[in-house]
């Protein structure tokens, strides 16, 4: 059965989330963090999209962006494909980096906006 595909937002922003395959570490240290922000900001040049703010946990990522000339679906696969072949590279391994596609959320009003923004601020903070 052939998945639906994704509802595209009115103004163009989305809460994307990105996890490792069975919830696998994604980023053993802080270079392979690095090596993140460089890939999204050297996509975030090619694909023209804006980015609010982001959250890199062992595991997870979230990106709160907005979409410009290109689909925010493309900038995903450019940057998750370019990590995913450096993180193999450098670690010796094959295969899968990230559990099935991206998720979003469509981000339409100002509130849900601040809402999406507190959360990923938020998300690093454990409970006491």
């Amino acid at each position: 059965m052939p998945r639906k595909p994704r509802r595209k937002s009115r103004n163009g922003i989305y809460h994307v989330m990105l996890r490792g395959i069975n919830r696998q570490t994604i980023f053993e240290d802080d270079n392979d963090r690095i090596r993140l922000l460089e890939t999204i900001k050297r996509f975030k040049d090619i694909s023209k999209f804006r980015i609010f703010c982001y959250c890199l946990m062992d595991n997870h990522i979230h990106l709160l962006l907005k979409e410009t000339e290109e689909p925010v679906s493309k900038a995903i696969q450019r940057i998750s494909a370019s990590y995913v072949y450096w993180y193999n590279d450098k670690y010796e391994r094959s295969g899968h980096l990230f559990q099935e596609r991206f998720k979003s959320e469509n981000v339409e009003t100002i509130t849900y906006f601040l809402t999406v923004l507190r959360y990923i601020h938020q998300n690093p903070v454990k409970p006491e």
